[in-house]
C-alpha cells in the first residue's frame, strides 16, 4: 500500500474507511425510499379517528412553527407509498401525484416534506456520500481537469459494487478486504444498480492506467458527502412547469458540455454531457425530486418523465445514467382531467400513483390554518398603528370557509355535517351517519363531487382577510372586527368563484356561517353580563350535573347532590333545580317527558363516554345545549332578553349605562376585546340580524 493511499485513510476519505464506517454502523447505505420511510417510521405515530374512521396520524409531519394540518388520508396514503417501495414493491417505478383544487397545500406538504428530509440527513448518521475523481489530468486524456465528482451523486457502495467487472470478484473484495457477512453483501446488492455512464467510463480508464491494480485505482478516489444547500437543488430539487416556449428535456436531463469538449480529447467520453444542467442529476443520490404542475408540461417533457419514472434512469444519446430518486409531483383538478382527455398520453398516468387531495373539513383543525393565514407578526394599520384581532374572527372565518367545502346532504345538515366531521356531537346523528355519507360520495367518479373537494381554498381565505385589513372600517376602528369577514368573504365569492351553482351554494354556507356567529356572540354577552369568561360552561356542566344527580339514591327533600368533580377530584355539591333543567329543555324543543328522557340518557351516555378519556370535556361542543342554556340564562334569569337588549341599546338612564360599561369592561379585561370590538359586537347583539 504506497504512501498516498495511506495518508488518503488517515484523513478518513477514502474508500475503505467509508465502508468500514457503513459496516459498524455509523454511516448508512440506502436508496431514497428507504431514507424516507426510515425518516417518517423512527418518529411517534399515533392513531386517530377521522370522520369516523382510525387512521394514523404520523408526528413528524404535526413539528414546528408552521406545520401540516390535516390531511391524515393523504399521509397515510403517501406513507403506504414509500413504505412499499422501500420494501421493493411496486411502487419503486412509480412517481407520487397530488392531485386537488388550488389552494388546499399540496404544494405545501412536499415543501414541508423535503425541508424535514433536509434535516433529517443533516444528522451525521444519516448524511449522504458521494465519490469524485481526484488527479484525473495523470490520465492524459482529460486536459487540465483535475476533479470529476460523480455527476449524479452516487454513493460509494455503489461504486464498490462495481470496482471490477466480474461481480463475484466484487462481492469476494468486500468480503475479504473489509470483512462483511454474506448476508450484508447480499443486502446491499438489493439497491444494486451500474455506475453511471461517465463514472463507469473514468473509472474503466483509470483500471487501464493502473494496470488493474486495485490500490492504485483507489488512489484517485476521495469520498465526500453530498452537499444539502437547499439553493443548490441537491438532495430536495423542484421543477416547475414552465411555458412551451422555454422548457426542455436539458431543463431535466442535461446537455452537452461546450467547455468540457475543450478539455476532453475522447470523443466518445460521456463526461462530455454536463447532467448538473438538468434538475434530475442534482436529487439522483438518494434525493426527492418534486415536478410542479407536471401535466401543465409539454408532450416531450412528459414523455421524458415517463421513462425516468418507469426505468429511473437518465438517458442522453444512449448513455445511461442509473438514479435513487423519490419523484413527488402536484397538480390541479382542471390540468389533470383535460390530460386524461388526451388519451395517448395514458402511459404516464399509469405509472402514477394518484391521491386526490381534499381541502380541510374540519373547522377546528381550520382554526390553526386560518391563524397561518392571519399571520404571526403583529398586525399594524396603514397609518402604523396596533391593529387589533377580534376574538371571534378566527371561528367566523373558519367556519364560513369550512361550510363552503361540505356538500349538500340529506341525511345530514350542513351545521350537523360541520360538527360530526369535527368530532363533535351532533344532536341524535352520530359519526357513522357523516362515514355513509362520504362513502356515498367517494363513490362519484367525477372527483370534484367528493366529500371536501370544492370550496374556497387557504388562498381565498387569504385574500378575504386581505380584503378586511385593507378597508376603511378596520383602519380607522383600528380593529378587525370579525363580522366584517363575512363581508370579504361574499365579496371573494363573487369575485372568484365562476360556477353559478357554486356560487349560490357558498353565499347560503355563509348565511349558516352568520348564525354561528350569532350564537356564539350570544354565548360571549352572556360570559360579559356574568362577568365571568367561562360563565356559559359552567352553567352547561351545571344541566348535565343536574341530569345526572337527579335520580341519585342520596338526594334528599332539599335536593342538595354531593359528585366528585372529574376534573379537580374534589367532593362538590350542587342544587338540582328541576326548573331550570325544564326551561333548558324547552329551548331544545322537548315537550313531552318521554323526549326529555331520551335526551337526558343521550347526554349521560356522552358523558360516560367522554369523560373517562377527557375528565376537562365540557360539553361546549355540543352547540345546541349551548344555545338553549345562553337562552335561558339570557331570556330568563335577566327578565327576558328584551330588557339586555333594551338596558344596552337604550342607555338614557344611568343604571342601563352602569350595566353597559360594566359589560364592556368585561370584555374588555377578560374576554381579549378592544374599545371598537367590544362596542361592534354589543351593537351586533342588540340587532336581531342572523338570528336562526
Amino acid at each position: 500500500m504506497n504512501l498516498a493511499y495511506k495518508k488518503a485513510i488517515a484523513d478518513g476519505n477514502d474508500l475503505h474507511y467509508h465502508l468500514s464506517e457503513v459496516k459498524d454502523g455509523r454511516r448508512r447505505f440506502e436508496n431514497a425510499f428507504q431514507s424516507v420511510a426510515r425518516m417518517i417510521l423512527e418518529g411517534d405515530i399515533q392513531k386517530v379517528v377521522v370522520n369516523g374512521k382510525t387512521t394514523y396520524d404520523f408526528r413528524i409531519f404535526r413539528t414546528g412553527k408552521k406545520h401540516v394540518i390535516g390531511m391524515y388520508d393523504e399521509i397515510n396514503s403517501f406513507v403506504s407509498f414509500v413504505k412499499d417501495a422501500a420494501e421493493g414493491g411496486s411502487s419503486k417505478e412509480m412517481a407520487f401525484v397530488l392531485v386537488g383544487e388550488p389552494g388546499n397545500g399540496k404544494t405545501y406538504f412536499v415543501e414541508y416534506l423535503c425541508a424535514k428530509y433536509r434535516e433529517f440527513l443533516a444528522k451525521d448518521i444519516n448524511r449522504k456520500y458521494t465519490f469524485r475523481f481526484r488527479n484525473i489530468d495523470r490520465l492524459g486524456s482529460y486536459g487540465r481537469i483535475q476533479h470529476i465528482e460523480s455527476q449524479t451523486y452516487e454513493d460509494p457502495m455503489i461504486l464498490a459494487m462495481n470496482l471490477f467487472e466480474d461481480p463475484e470478484a466484487n462481492k469476494a473484495y468486500l468480503a475479504r478486504e473489509i470483512g462483511f457477512a454474506e448476508k450484508e453483501i447480499e443486502r446491499f446488492y438489493e439497491n444494486y444498480r451500474p455506475l453511471g455512464a461517465c463514472s463507469g467510463y473514468i473509472w474503466n480508464d483509470i483500471r487501464l492506467y493502473a494496470g488493474g491494480d486495485i490500490n492504485e485505482m483507489l488512489n484517485f478516489i476521495e469520498i465526500i458527502p453530498v452537499p444539502l444547500i437547499e439553493s443548490l437543488g441537491t438532495i430536495t430539487g423542484k421543477y416547475p412547469a414552465k411555458d412551451k416556449i422555454t422548457s426542455s428535456a436539458v431543463d431535466l436531463l442535461g446537455e452537452e458540455s461546450i467547455q468540457r469538449l475543450l478539455h476532453i480529447t475522447d470523443t466518445n467520453n460521456p463526461y462530455r454531457f454536463d447532467l448538473r444542467r438538468g434538475a434530475l442529476a442534482r436529487v439522483a443520490g438518494g434525493g426527492i425530486h418534486f415536478s410542479d404542475e407536471i401535466f401543465k408540461n409539454k408532450k416531450d417533457l412528459v414523455q421524458v418523465y415517463l421513462g425516468v419514472i418507469q426505468n429511473r434512469v437518465i438517458e442522453i444519446d444512449g448513455f445511461k445514467w442509473p438514479i435513487d430518486t423519490l419523484i413527488l409531483a402536484t397538480s390541479n383538478n382542471s390540468e389533470f382531467h383535460r390530460f386524461l382527455a388526451e388519451k395517448e398520453e395514458a402511459p404516464i398516468v399509469d405509472r402514477c400513483r394518484i391521491c386526490y387531495v381534499s381541502h380541510n373539513t374540519n373547522y377546528k383543525l381550520q382554526k390553526e390554518l386560518t391563524a397561518y393565514a392571519i399571520g404571526t407578526e403583529k398586525r399594524t394599520t396603514l397609518s402604523r398603528e396596533y391593529l387589533h384581532q377580534d376574538p371571534n374572527l378566527n371561528y367566523a372565518a373558519s367556519v364560513a370557509v369550512v361550510l363552503t367545502r361540505l356538500p349538500r346532504s340529506e341525511k345530514l345538515t350542513p351545521v350537523e355535517t360541520m360538527k360530526l366531521a369535527a368530532g363533535e356531537v351532533a344532536g341524535e346523528k352520530s359519526i357513522k351517519t357523516l362515514a355513509e355519507v362520504i362513502d356515498m360520495l367517494n363513490q362519484d367518479p367525477e372527483i370534484i363531487n367528493r366529500f371536501g373537494q370544492k370550496g374556497l381554498g387557504q388562498r381565498n381565505l387569504g385574500r378575504a382577510i386581505q380584503l378586511l385589513i385593507e378597508s376603511s372600517e378596520t383602519n380607522e376602528g383600528q380593529c378587525m372586527f370579525a363580522y366584517d369577514i363575512f363581508k370579504a368573504i361574499e365579496r371573494i365569492i363573487l369575485d372568484y368563484v365562476t360556477e353559478a351553482n357554486d356560487r349560490i351554494k357558498y353565499l347560503e354556507d355563509l348565511k349558516t356561517a352568520k348564525g354561528l356567529y350569532r350564537e356564539r356572540v350570544m354565548t360571549e354577552m352572556f360570559n360579559a353580563y356574568m362577568d365571568e369568561p367561562l360563565a356559559i360552561r359552567k352553567d352547561v356542566l351545571n344541566y348535565v350535573n343536574m341530569i345526572i344527580g337527579i335520580d341519585a339514591e342520596n338526594l334528599g327533600p332539599d335536593k342538595m347532590w354531593k359528585y366528585k368533580d372529574p376534573q379537580t377530584a374534589e367532593l362538590k355539591a350542587i342544587k338540582i333545580d328541576e326548573r331550570y333543567i325544564k326551561s333548558v329543555e324547552e329551548r331544545l324543543g322537548l315537550k313531552t317527558e318521554e323526549q326529555r328522557e331520551t335526551f337526558r340518557t343521550s347526554i349521560r351516555k356522552i358523558y360516560g363516554q367522554k369523560i373517562s378519556i377527557n375528565p376537562n370535556y365540557d360539553f361546549m361542543d355540543n352547540l345546541e345545549l349551548v344555545k338553549a342554556v345562553t337562552d335561558v340564562r339570557l331570556k330568563s334569569d335577566i327578565a327576558g332578553a328584551g330588557s339586555l337588549i333594551g338596558a344596552l341599546a337604550n342607555r338614557t338612564n344611568e343604571e342601563n349605562q352602569k350595566l353597559y360599561d360594566r359589560m364592556i369592561h368585561t370584555m374588555l379585561t377578560k374576554l381579549h376585546y378592544c374599545k371598537t370590538c367590544a362596542q361592534k359586537t354589543i351593537e351586533y347583539f342588540c340587532t336581531q340580524e342572523d338570528e336562526q
